[in-house]
Parts: C-alpha cells; sequence; structure tokens
C-alpha cells in the first residue's frame, strides 16, 4: 500500500516540529492538496498523538507514519498510536526487524549502496536517499542501475519544486519533503499554499 500511495502522489510530508493542536487543520489541507503519506518525526512536541489525531481524521488511503525512528521500542509506540509507516534517518537492523515483525512498511535512511543492499535484505519498502543535499541525481542514477529494478528512492533534504526534475530525470520516483513544506510557527493557509505548489511541480513532472 505505500507504493501505491506514492504511485498516487509521490511526495511525503515530514512534520517536524508539528503539535497535536495543529495536526488535524495541517493533515486536512495536505490531503487536499493530494498527500496520501504524512510523518511525523518522533522529535516533535508530544509525536504520538498527533499521530493518533493523523489517524483517526484522515481517510483510509492516507498512510501516517513516524519519522526519526531510533529504536525497536519506538516502534511498538507507533503501531500503537495507529502509525502505519516507520521512516528512519539510518538504516538499524534491530529496528528494521522490529518494524517488519509489526506489520508496518519501513523507509530507511540510506547514504551508500551498501546501506542500500542491506536494508533491502531486511525487507524495507522504499529507501529514504539522505542527505539529498550531499547525493545528487548523478548518484540516484548510479545506484539505481545496480538496484534491483523496481526499487523506489525518495531523496530527503533540500527538495524544492524547482530542484525535483533533475532527481526525476535520474529516476526518482517521489520525494520527502521537510522544511520547504512544513515548519513550526506557519499556519495552515501557508502549508497549504505550499502544499499545491509543491504538488502541482510533481504532477507537472509526471
Amino acid at each position: 500500500m505505500l507504493k501505491q500511495a506514492l504511485t498516487h502522489n509521490g511526495l511525503i510530508a515530514i512534520l517536524r516540529g508539528l503539535r497535536p493542536d495543529e495536526a488535524h487543520a495541517i493533515g486536512q489541507v495536505l490531503y487536499q492538496a493530494g498527500f496520501r503519506v504524512i510523518e511525523v518525526p518522533l522529535n516533535s512536541p508530544d509525536p504520538y498523538t498527533s499521530i493518533r489525531t493523523l489517524r483517526d481524521s484522515l481517510p483510509a488511503d492516507c498512510l501516517i507514519g513516524a519519522g526519526t525512528v531510533l529504536t525497536a521500542e519506538q516502534v511498538q509506540q507507533v503501531k500503537a498510536a495507529g502509525g502505519q509507516v516507520i521512516v528512519m534517518p539510518h538504516s538499524d537492523a534491530q529496528v528494521l526487524r522490529a518494524a517488519k515483525a509489526a506489520g508496518l512498511y519501513l523507509s530507511p535512511g540510506v547514504a551508500t549502496p551498501t546501506e542500500a543492499f542491506a536494508a533491502l535484505a531486511e525487507g524495507a519498502d522504499v529507501l529514504k536517499l539522505f542527505p539529498a543535499e550531499q547525493m545528487g541525481p548523478a548518484v540516484v542514477k548510479a545506484w539505481l542501475a545496480v538496484l534491483p529494478a523496481g526499487t523506489v528512492l525518495l531523496p530527503v533534504g533540500g527538495i524544492t519544486p524547482d530542484n525535483m526534475q533533475v532527481f526525476v530525470d535520474a529516476g526518482v520516483k517521489g520525494f520527502g519533503l521537510g522544511s520547504g513544506l512544513f515548519k513550526p510557527g506557519m499556519t495552515v493557509d501557508q502549508v497549504a499554499s505550499r502544499a499545491q505548489a509543491y504538488v502541482a511541480a510533481w504532477n507537472a513532472l509526471n
């Protein structure tokens, strides 16, 4: 279902710093803009409450996940809160196995082909290419030439509506969007405007 959601729209919203009282309204405008995967990093205020609010308030075709998941214990807490996707900045095998055992979708962070192959061997559904600022389209193209056919690489870090095309041309099927989409203190209208700009840019490329 994760790959299916990304087929609908390859953009993942990363809401670092989201507060629980904002979660419902922000989730609604993202869904209306076309987002079908929303991630709340665990270093946000009371992230499990926000995850629960998003899961309870959005349609079933929108997957809710947690980012910056660092331990197997956190995997269980995410699942208990209704989260469906585990996103990691790294590729720790213990966390990968815990997420797989819990029946959750898995997007570990990778920065080398060695990490990418190891994560796929542990059952990763998609790979988070992080930080994308350090690894441009040439890296993506080289990786995709050797990774198994159908591997989904999602660059995260520094992605704007203006720089997506070079990555898409290299074979990218989606992106994770952080501070370019949402920052703490932004209004719902500001988030809606940025979400619409990203989706318009994505749709123009696909």
